[in-house]
C-alpha cells in the first residue's frame, strides 16, 4: 500500500491498515525505528482498555500476603 506525504510531512494511513490495528479517529500511533532502518508504527493502547484483561480468576493478593512472598522467596522456602 501506499500513501502520499503531504507539504506538512502529513500522510493517511491506509483503510486496510487502520482496520488491522484496529484504530479510530483520534487514537495515537507510536512509530520504532529498527537497527535494519525498518519502521513499525503500533497503536498506544490506554491502560483503561486493557484493564482487567489478565485476570487470573483468583481474588487479588493483599499487602500482607505480598510481603509474606517476598519474605518466603528473599528466604529461599519453596513456593506454595
Amino acid at each position: 500500500m501506499d500513501a502520499t506525504i503531504t507539504a506538512k510531512g502529513q500522510t493517511t494511513i491506509p483503510k486496510a491498515i487502520r482496520e488491522q490495528l484496529g484504530l479510530k479517529t483520534g487514537d495515537k500511533v507510536r512509530f520504532f525505528i529498527g537497527s535494519d532502518g525498518r519502521v513499525a508504527l503500533l497503536p498506544v493502547i490506554p491502560i483503561s482498555r486493557i484493564k482487567g484483561s489478565l485476570s487470573t480468576g483468583r481474588p487479588p493478593v493483599t499487602i500482607e500476603e505480598m510481603n509474606e512472598a517476598i519474605g518466603a522467596e528473599a528466604a529461599g522456602e519453596p513456593r506454595s
